[in-house]
């Protein structure tokens, strides 16, 4: 007689089996969601620089910023990232600027970010400039500001009647400070920035300090250019201010290396000699009478100021005193400035320098 099976054992073994499918199922689930969300929550930035950032420009779609993130190495599983993407709509809002992605961030930290625009702005520092050159130089290096158009723009008397300048002092809105931007800003509405911190700085006060002197703001910033390539001592600002001052009004040329420097091109010449002196140039004050037409450098606000401050002097001549000071004697007469003049000199040809 052969042996039954008994239901009971039967059933049993059966739901045995039946709990250890679905618990590797649920196990397999939860793995897959574990993934999922290490994909979307996990870390997936490359090995990255602790400051970098990603420059999306103004033009850019969601194809080429996707590549960029895989070229420059932002996102390190592309694919993951992509999904995530398409899931939250990011392809549709892709917004331009400057984005600081560190280390560790997850696909979904940096699609937040990238969706919202919440850009790290540029801190733009301007010091001293001598050129537009320069200026633009620095602008288009530091922001998306295309630099020919910055260049149009400075080279149009249209664009720069609205706000009292010309060509020739287009650099005196120009003042060093520290400016933020978003990178994204075009070359129109990053001049217009700039030139709010110029028009902010000539105060009623200062405008006023600058007619008893005889200036315009322009003229008071392209005298101020002058003293700054002068010195570098700012005890000394006010008082080379008076000489060219007291020079301008007695219709003196101003006769200022700096202006000779500017104007032969060259701004590593320690010495000036005749031939720089007789360079054909409105900006060479030995070649013409008055004012340059426009500043020869960005001087500080400070320098501004120490012309508008400048006091009332006799000198008409200075001297550098060729101790490695940097600082100058001053004269009221010529016969004094001449033996100032062969002590300098007689000090460079000792030293060498030519």
């Amino acid at each position: 007689m052969r042996n039954r099976p008994v239901p009971g054992k039967s059933t049993r073994a059966a739901r045995r089996r039946k709990r250890t499918s679905v618990l590797w199922l649920a196990a397999l689930l939860l793995v897959a969601v574990l993934f999922v969300l290490f994909r979307i929550f996990g870390p997936n930035t490359g090995t990255l620089a602790k400051g970098a950032y990603l420059h999306i420009p103004t033009s850019a779609g969601y194809a080429a910023v996707k590549q960029q993130l895989r070229r420059e190495g932002f996102i390190r599983d592309i694919h993951s990232f992509d999904l995530l993407a398409r899931l939250a709509g990011y392809p549709r809002r892709v917004r331009p600027g400057r984005y600081h992605i560190p280390r560790g961030m997850s696909n979904y930290a940096v699609i937040r970010l990238l969706r919202s625009g919440r850009q790290t702005p540029v801190r733009l520092v301007i010091n001293k400039l001598r050129t537009r050159d320069d200026f633009i130089r620095l602008v288009s290096n530091n922001l998306e500001a295309d630099p020919g158009t910055l260049r149009w723009l400075l080279a149009d008397p249209a664009y720069l009647s609205q706000f009292g300048l010309d060509t020739n002092t287009a650099l005196c809105a120009v003042l060093p400070d520290t400016y933020e931007f978003f990178w994204n800003t075009d070359a129109d509405k990053a001049f217009r920035k700039i030139e709010k911190n110029y028009a902010r700085f000539w105060t009623a006060a200062r405008r006023d300090a600058a007619r008893v002197k005889g200036l315009s703001p322009q003229e008071a910033i392209i005298l101020a250019a002058i003293v700054e390539e002068e010195t570098n001592d700012a005890a000394e600002k006010p008082l080379i201010a008076s000489v060219y001052l007291n020079r301008l009004k007695r219709g003196m040329k101003l006769q200022a290396d700096p202006t000779a420097r500017f104007a032969y091109g060259d701004f590593t010449i320690r010495r000036i000699t005749g031939m720089h002196t007789a360079t054909p140039s409105p900006y060479n004050t030995y070649y013409i009478a008055g004012l340059p037409p426009g500043p020869i450098c960005t001087p500080a606000a400070a320098t501004i100021q120490a012309v508008l401050d400048a006091p009332a002097t006799d000198f008409l001549y200075f001297c550098a005193k060729g101790d490695g000071s940097g600082t100058h004697l001053f004269a009221a007469t010529y016969s004094e400035h001449l033996r100032n003049a062969r002590a300098y000199h007689q000090t460079l040809n000792e030293s060498g320098v030519r």
